[in-house]
């Protein structure tokens, strides 16, 4: 009898071992620098320089520092907009491609220090870092590969600069949370006096292996954007449009910044053996910069509530451009438009109908993997069925009916992106009704559809690459319709 009781109570532990053990992974996945930036989801470019006082877009290198002299220059306001408006950091175009330096560069003088403003003592660098501490937000820098002032530019020596004040931003200023590198590169400009066009080839010129590594070495939990990463990729357009098939996978071994990949960037690939999810940038104004006959063009709260829905509702992270104005400020339309964004989503998703309500599934593997982990305000739990399943159903029971009209979608992206197709229903009538489907899900999917009443909703997961792993779905009644 106690051999018996012994074999029983042997096979229920392997039993239960075997139903609580996750998954492998599947695929590529993220590193724990990726899986930070992906929480980030919504935060200010800021593109400030001499263009901002020029009136132009690109400037072309051989503008006078002298005409960078903000009056009432506050990085602390930039900051409280920013956390006011729900962002959770400020990157900063610390040279842009007119090669003009906001931090005192000792590698060259075209650079705040050879300014008015402040007698040259000045660092926007520096005051930006103060006040993003203060506010509790992430900073990040944009440094220009093209550099229209520089007399070195399209030589090897130019690679000895670039590198020179990468260490200097990545070693003076703190943490960085993303190092963005523009695909612009070379064309006519200044170049020390020159003034002709000079051409790089932008797949080799910047030897992009070793600059990456100076990152990875000085700010390791730095995420690194560009074309094609190595670890955020471009979305592939600058209206604020993410792809609503949202790989965060790549094939990026063939492709380098300033590439003509604009059309796979999107969607990015089934297949890719890289995890590089999409950013999307996009300005509160027609331009990047600064222009006061822009001043009426500010994106209202609504196109920008729209921006969200088709940046972070798609998969996507929402770097969104707020311009500074000459006075070094960020202008009054734009915190305005900001503020009533920020208004709009708090009522857009002000009560998570989903929460803490039941939640069953078609099967699972065990108790760690049931379907309770959907609604329990927990996006490190998941539901997850056994390995030979590769679809599944999670009906949520809202207990009674109640309108409805958005729902959000997380998978549990640290075993990789596995979901190619999904399809959600609601209970009306007794008859279950299709409210909308799709393909990818990945970090975050958010759809909307027509109101319905309803006291059951139901998710099912119809083709995946390996078991569906779903961590988070939440469900609003929004006013927006």
């Amino acid at each position: 009898m106690k051999r018996y009781f012994f074999i029983l109570s042997a096979a229920i532990l392997i039993t239960a071992c075997s139903e609580n053990k996750p998954p492998e992974p599947y695929g590529p996945v993220p590193s724990e620098r990726q899986l930070a930036w992906h929480g980030l989801e919504y935060y200010m470019f800021v593109h400030f320089t001499v263009n901002t006082f020029t009136d132009k877009e690109w400037g072309y290198g051989d503008e006078d520092p002298s005409v960078f002299n903000p009056s009432e220059l506050d990085c602390r306001q930039w900051a409280q907009v920013a956390h006011d408006a729900g962002m959770k950091g400020i990157i900063i175009t610390a040279k842009h491609h007119d090669g003009f330096c906001l931090w005192p560069s000792q590698y060259t003088d075209h650079s705040v220090k050879s300014s008015v403003w402040k007698n040259g003592q000045g660092d926007v660098l520096r005051e930006l870092r103060q006040a993003c501490d203060e506010y509790g937000l992430k900073m990040g820098v944009y440094l220009s590969p093209w550099d229209r002032n520089s007399a070195v530019y399209a030589t090897p020596e130019y690679l000895v600069y670039y590198r020179n004040q990468m260490r200097e931003l990545l070693t003076q200023y703190g943490d960085i949370f993303e190092v963005w590198f523009d695909g612009a590169n070379g064309g006519d400009g200044y170049y020390g006096g020159a003034r002709e066009t000079r051409r790089i080839d932008n797949r080799t010129y910047y030897d992009w292996p070793n600059t990456h590594q100076i990152v990875r070495e000085l700010q390791p939990s730095a995420v690194m954007f560009s074309d094609a990463g190595p670890d955020v990729r471009w979305v592939g357009n600058e209206r604020g449009i993410g792809s609503i098939t949202n790989w965060c996978l790549l094939k990026k071994d063939e492709m380098y910044p300033g590439g003509n990949f604009a059309k796979i960037l999107g969607a990015g690939h089934e297949d890719g053996n890289y995890w590089v999810p999409a950013e999307v940038d996009v300005s509160i104004r027609r331009g990047w910069f600064y222009h006061a006959s822009q001043d009426s063009m500010v994106r209202s709260p609504e196109n920008l509530l729209e921006l969200y829905y088709t940046s972070v509702g798609r998969n996507c992270n929402l770097l969104l451009n707020v311009p500074p104005d000459p006075r070094g400020l960020l202008h009054e339309n734009d915190v305005k438009s900001l503020l009533g964004f920020k208004e709009l989503r708090k009522k857009e998703f002000e009560k998570n109908l989903a929460l803490y309500k039941k939640a069953n599934s078609s099967s699972d593997r065990g108790r760690k993997f049931r379907a309770s982990n959907v609604t329990d305000d927990n996006t490190q739990t998941y539901w997850c069925p056994s390995d030979e399943e590769t679809t599944g159903e999670l009906t949520i029971n809202l207990g009674e009916e109640t309108e409805v009209n958005r729902i959000l979608i997380q998978e549990y992206i640290r075993l990789g992106q596995r979901v190619q197709e999904f399809e959600v229903e609601a209970l009306v009538d007794g008859e279950w009704m299709k409210l909308t489907d799709g393909t990818t899900i990945g970090y975050k999917i958010i759809r909307k559809f027509p109101v319905v009443r309803t006291n059951q909703v139901k998710v099912s997961v119809r083709e995946t690459k390996a078991v569906p792993l779903i961590s988070n779905i939440e469900l609003y009644r929004s006013p927006g319709d």
